[in-house]
């Protein structure tokens, strides 16, 4: 069975298909400590990411946990979690 991964680089790539990106903030950097709320994106837009995460790569992640993850590092640990 293949090892299926998700990385940075894919959540950067769906946030910006999702949910857009503002001018004023560089996704390409080390975001992963940086709050969503500051990238400019809200819970909305985290929303509608997770969904297609979620449909992507065959993950089902709890409404709980999405409501509690603040950065894109904690995402990026969840999603690891259930791959």
């Amino acid at each position: 069975m293949p090892t299926t991964t998700f990385t940075m680089d894919d959540l950067t790539r769906l946030l910006r298909e999702c949910a857009g990106e503002d001018d004023s903030i560089d996704l390409d950097g080390d975001i992963a400590a940086i709050a969503f709320e500051d990238l400019g994106y809200d819970s909305l837009a985290l929303f509608n990411t997770v969904n297609r995460i979620e449909r992507d790569y065959g993950i089902r992640l709890s409404d709980e946990i999405v409501a509690e993850v603040r950065t894109p590092g904690e995402l990026l640990a969840e999603i690891a979690k259930h791959l």
